[in-house]
């Protein structure tokens, strides 16, 4: 029993049941082999299916393709055997071309060797020509040695100094007419020079130019200007920088001084002065300072106004008061600021016909005459003066230019100094504008076309320009080449002695030979 029980105790139900275990996972390790073995065995054939339909697929890609392939081929051997014909075709072509083009050099040379033929029969006949020339020429030579009884280097330093003498009267004529066209360009230029020089140089000038008169109301006023021993009349010339001429005119003082602005100064202070009839020296330094200010408001007020008239915009100040002062300068009896403004109309007119810039060909024409409202300190012409001063105080370069080249003393850059010079000829040449009247004009006129025809052989004279400009039309049977330059001085130098008037006139010499014939 107790033997029974050790057996069959829990001891040996555990190995039960671990035996048990043992089996149940042997069992169950063999169904899931047989299971993965049959699986195995499906997954195998279905992997065989899908490599035949593989394969028959890539086998059908594969036929596709080569035939595909081998029609593409086919297609691109008829295309090269096409382009091959093509090129075959235009080879027989260019074959044929050149066969016809050697043909042509072929003629080409059998027509060279003939001309080349001509041509050396022709040279040969030329030499047997010149050789029979030279043959007649030396026998010429020596007929023409016969007969002269000279040699052939005496005939040759005869013709020389023939010629040599001719030349020499051409190169005499030709020296004589340069010689007289620097000589009046010499004296027009010198005249030009000194006029300039003489109006804008503050020394001593013409009376009638450079004076003022002042009336007085009685001759004791004379002395209380001289004052007592002259102290009042040095005042005033101190302050002023003006010289008072006292003398025998009754009722009148006269105020002599180159400078326009000074003088202009001097006569209003003096006016005030006899007018209020105060007069010793610090009432004289009193009054000239307020005439000063007062002046130089005016200037200003000028200036501006020119501007205005002119309708420009505003400039640099100082622009404007050397502007101003254009109003106390004249030439030849012509106020320069008025002749100015002119000119700037002029001017402006012809540059809005001419498509140019309407307000810089107005400033050039003011400005102008600038450099002869500068004083003499700055050397050189009034139109170099004039632009140095407009460039300086920002001008525009075609301005500065215009006013620079207006006389010709600089290369013109631009068309407005062509313009000004044109303007500036106009307004001092037409009749009225140096208080000359049109009677007087017309008379000039007359005068001048007078005196060309007082010369003999003169059929016709034409004074135009304003008087600047006279031609002359000769007889050419009366007067030769020579002479007509001798009556074109002659006709200068009466001009110059019979008659006044501003700047220079030209004279022109018109000799013309008319030889008219008829072809029947």
């Amino acid at each position: 029993m107790s033997i029974a029980v050790l057996i069959w105790g829990p001891p040996a139900w555990l190995s039960l049941g671990v035996l048990l275990g043992c089996a149940f996972c042997y069992f169950w390790m063999r169904f899931q082999q047989q299971k993965w073995q049959q699986d195995k065995t499906s997954l195998l054939r279905q992997a065989a299916d899908e490599a035949r339909n593989l394969l028959s697929s890539a086998s059908e890609q594969a036929e596709r393709k080569a035939e595909e392939t081998e029609s593409k081929a086919r297609r691109s051997i008829e295309l090269l055997e096409q382009e091959l014909e093509r090129r075959n075709n235009r080879l027989d072509q260019r074959e044929s071309l050149v066969n016809d083009q050697l043909a042509g050099f072929v003629q080409q040379e059998k027509m060279l060797h003939s001309q080349q033929q001509t041509l050396q029969e022709s040279q040969q006949a030329l030499a047997r020509q010149q050789e029979e020339l030279n043959l007649l020429c030396n026998r010429r030579q020596e007929e023409l040695e016969n007969i002269s009884q000279l040699t052939e280097p005496e005939a040759r330093r005869i013709l020389l100094q023939e010629a040599e003498q001719a030349s020499m009267k051409e190169a005499h004529e030709a020296d004589r007419r340069i010689m007289e066209k620097a000589k009046m360009e010499a004296e027009a230029k010198a005249r030009k020079i000194i006029s300039l020089a003489i109006q804008r140089f503050a020394g001593e000038h013409t009376f009638d130019s450079t004076t003022s008169t002042v009336a007085l109301t009685g001759d004791e006023l004379k002395g209380r200007i001289i004052g007592r021993e002259g102290r009042n009349i040095r005042a005033f010339e101190s302050a002023t920088g003006v010289t008072v001429l006292i003398d025998d005119t009754p009722g009148a003082v006269v105020l002599s001084a180159f400078d326009p602005v000074r003088r202009e100064i001097a006569r209003e202070a003096m006016s005030r002065l006899i007018e209020d009839g105060r007069i010793h020296p610090s009432r004289i330094e009193e009054v000239v300072h307020k005439v000063e200010a007062e002046i130089d408001e005016t200037v200003i007020r000028l200036g501006e106004e020119a501007l205005h008239r002119t309708g420009l915009p505003p400039v640099h100040p100082e622009v404007i008061k050397t502007l101003g002062r254009l109003h106390f300068r004249s030439s030849f009896s012509q106020n320069v600021l008025n002749h100015s403004v002119e000119v700037a109309h002029l001017t402006g007119l012809m540059a809005t016909e001419l498509g140019l810039n309407a307000v810089e060909a107005k400033k050039a024409g003011l400005f102008h005459d600038l450099g002869k409202a500068i004083k003499h300190d700055m050397e050189g012409s009034h139109a170099i003066i004039g632009a140095d001063f407009l460039r300086i105080h920002g001008e525009k370069d075609p301005v500065v230019n215009a006013v620079a080249a207006h006389h010709d003393e600089v290369e013109h850059l631009s068309p407005l100094g062509i313009l000004v010079s044109a303007a500036d000829a106009i307004s001092a040449s037409r009749p009225g504008a140096r208080s000359e009247n049109m009677t007087t004009y017309l008379q000039r006129l007359q005068q001048l076309e007078d005196i060309g025809t007082s010369f003999e052989g003169v059929e016709k004279c034409f004074a135009f320009q304003a008087g600047r400009e006279v031609r002359v039309v000769v007889s050419p049977s009366i007067v030769s080449d020579e002479q007509a330059y001798e009556l074109c001085r002659k006709i200068a130098r009466k001009i110059e002695d019979d008659l006044q008037y501003p700047g220079q006139i030209r004279i022109t010499v018109i000799r013309e030979t008319r030889c008219i014939e008829f072809a029947k």
